[in-house]
């Protein structure tokens, strides 16, 4: 069964950062792409980073030079490091796979981007 759990979210001031964290089981995550999306209050669902088996990753321009996605194939785990947050970065924060046909999202972890 696949598993993932997210964490690492919270409050921070405008210009901080904060480093997420998606801890996987019933998948290997070297082994497949791992994809980071988010979803902010009255809109879609959108993709902030991903990375793909070979290591290869790809940001949209709303992430582009602020978040970096990394893989600790040691711990199962995919992290995603944030850095100049602005209020427009809140939104809840999900860690997802495509397995087979299925995709499969963690529960989210909230991030608050305000002064």
């Amino acid at each position: 069964q696949v598993q993932l759990v997210e964490s690492g979210g919270g409050m921070v001031q405008p210009g901080g950062s904060l480093r997420l964290s998606c801890a996987a089981s019933g998948v290997i995550v070297g082994a497949r792409s791992m994809d980071w999306y988010r979803q902010a209050p009255g809109k879609e669902r959108e993709l902030v980073a991903s990375i793909s088996s070979g290591g290869n990753t790809y940001y949209p321009i709303s992430a582009e030079g602020r978040f970096t996605i990394s893989r600790d194939n040691t711990k199962n785990t995919v992290y995603l490091q944030m850095n100049s947050l602005k209020p427009e970065d809140t939104a809840v924060y999900y860690c997802t796979t495509l397995v087979m046909v299925r995709r499969y999202w963690g529960q989210g972890t909230q991030v608050t981007v305000s002064s």
